[in-house]
């Protein structure tokens, strides 16, 4: 069996024979907004270009761990989960940076004239940490598994515009019912993992094809990985090992990071950069991105049912001190739908939300509400600040005669008992590569992860529409007229968008800005080295 030694690669040529030539693409990117396409073969960083050093242990503590964890990727959902599956799993592509893609278990891609059809080519080579090797029908059972309803994946909401998928030789085709240009980036979801046989098997194995294999997992206390030596990719994976401790208190979290406990801590709370910066032998690094804090309430609930209360809250938050209280600079306001000016095609000319008594007001009691404590359910592991976030909100609530009760949750269990469970909350997303990706995960009515209960006909319609629209203007004037919808129908309080703020140890060399995910998008472990 041959052992391939393939250096990573942005999004590569596109076959003629199989519809659009490689100009065609280049230009129906360039019209959609993204400059992906045009980014071959890139130089690479000047953290890559250095000499890695080989060997030692990568030690990592995280906040967003609890006992209730699976392996599978399916059912990832708060940030360690995140971190092991990047760990130890890959996707078909994945997405630098700079918005440009890196062809991972995909070498190449091709698309039909009408975008309803696309072809990726699997690497030959390549071998799953039992010793099997990778095919292309493990992909076709990975993306089967991922679009059943029974898997409650995280990536159903994307899949579900998948008409029909199948093999041909070495190629994973897909055939959509309409057409979507963005359909590589929806690719790169971390809940579709490439497994054997998809997963079906085992789907908590926790075998990928990735630099590290799971040897112990600890739900809720602690993973360690050890090097794979047959991985394909051996630019990748420097550390003999990778250790991640599960540190939900974030006084701990730090007191590990100065302690020299741990290399990396994700999630430092902006309160606290600044002082924690000043210590001997670790740096804060920060990155902007597509990342928002939240806090969502289920459209098909009581009291959040009834329209008029929901706007009467979203008038009762005062975005501008949350942003200046909570994240001290590193972040800024947000408007009530998830998508910003990180997101090609963003509309700025969006009227911003304000804080208004008088409107939250008017609401409040046009809807009618009883006065009874309107309860918010809040942990500190929703977000750095969550609980402080909370009862600002209280309080400006209250000088609207809003009655806001803080229901504090224990941070074990809060992703699986309170998230996505119990109807008004505090959260997070990360965000996603492109507009579509986004929506379809959280706010398209049949998503599994629609976390608002959000069910609007003329916004799924829209969504369906955006996805193959190749005239930019028009594109860009349905994702605002989806982004009004939202914002002035959902359940969706978006009061701030997050920088990415984590502590990292000045022996851990090789770290790239990025603000695709924390942690350089998960990359740490595989980029990094030890000085």
């Amino acid at each position: 069996m041959t052992k391939h030694n393939h250096e990573p690669r942005t999004y590569q040529r596109f076959a003629p024979k199989k519809g659009l030539t490689r100009r065609e693409l280049l230009s129906r990117a360039s019209v959609l907004g993204f400059g992906a396409f045009a980014a071959v073969n890139m130089p690479f960083s000047s953290a890559l270009a250095q000499e890695a050093v080989k060997g030692g242990t990568l030690k990592l503590g995280l906040g967003g761990g609890e006992s209730t964890e699976s392996l599978d990727p399916a059912l990832a959902l708060a940030q360690v989960a995140f971190h092991v599956t990047r760990t130890f799993g890959e996707t078909l592509v994945d997405v630098n940076a700079d918005g440009t893609l890196d062809m991972r278990l995909a070498e190449d891609i091709s698309s039909s004239e009408d975008a309803k059809t696309w072809t990726f080519k699997i690497r030959t080579g390549v071998k799953f940490h039992d010793g099997s090797e990778l095919t292309p029908n493990d992909v076709l059972e990975t993306m089967l598994r991922h679009s059943d309803e029974d898997s409650k994946s995280g990536a159903l909401g994307i899949m579900q515009g998948i008409a029909n998928m199948s093999v041909d030789g070495n190629d994973f085709i897909v055939e959509l019912s309409e057409a979507n240009a963005d359909l590589p980036y929806l690719m790169s979801d971390y809940h579709l993992v490439i497994q054997p046989n998809g997963g079906r098997d085992n789907p908590a194995a926790g075998i990928g094809t990735a630099a590290y294999k799971v040897v112990e997992a600890e739900p809720g206390v602690r993973y360690a990985f050890e090097k794979f030596e047959d991985c394909w990719d051996q630019t990748r994976g420097n550390f003999d090992r990778v250790e991640i401790a599960v540190i939900n208190d974030p006084t701990a979290r730090n007191a590990a990071l100065q302690s020299g406990q741990v290399h990396i801590i994700n999630q430092v709370a902006p309160k606290v950069a600044g002082l924690l910066g000043r210590a001997p032998g670790l740096s804060i690094k920060t990155d902007s991105g597509r990342g928002h804090y939240v806090f969502i309430m289920h459209c098909d609930t009581a009291p959040f049912d009834n329209a008029d209360l929901r706007m009467a809250l979203k008038y009762a938050i005062n975005r501008e001190e949350m942003v200046e209280k909570i994240l001290q600079g590193y972040g800024s306001i947000g408007n009530d739908f998830p998508i910003n000016a990180a997101y090609p095609l963003f509309d700025d000319s969006i009227p911003q939300r304000t804080y208004d008594q008088e409107k939250a007001r008017e609401y409040y009691e046009k809807s009618g509400h009883d006065g009874s404590p309107i309860e918010l359910r809040v942990s500190e592991v929703a977000f750095p600040g969550a609980v402080d976030a909370a009862q600002l909100f209280q309080e400006s609530a209250k000088a609207c005669g809003i009655p806001l009760e803080i229901v504090r949750e224990p941070a074990d269990g809060y992703w699986s008992e309170v998230w996505n469970v119990k109807p008004f909350c505090a959260s997070y997303w990360s965000g996603r590569p492109v507009q579509d990706q986004m929506y379809a995960t959280a706010y398209l009515s049949s998503a599994d992860w629609n976390d608002t209960r959000f069910n609007n006909e003329e916004f799924d319609a829209l969504l369906v529409k955006a996805k193959g629209e190749l005239d930019v203007d028009t594109r860009k004037a349905q994702y605002s007229e989806m982004a009004e919808i939202l914002r002035d129908e959902g359940g969706l309080i978006l009061p701030m968008f997050n920088d990415f703020v984590e502590g990292v140890r000045d022996e851990v060399q090789g770290w790239e800005k990025s603000g695709v995910w924390e942690v350089m998008n998960g990359l740490a472990p595989h980029k990094c080295w030890l000085a």
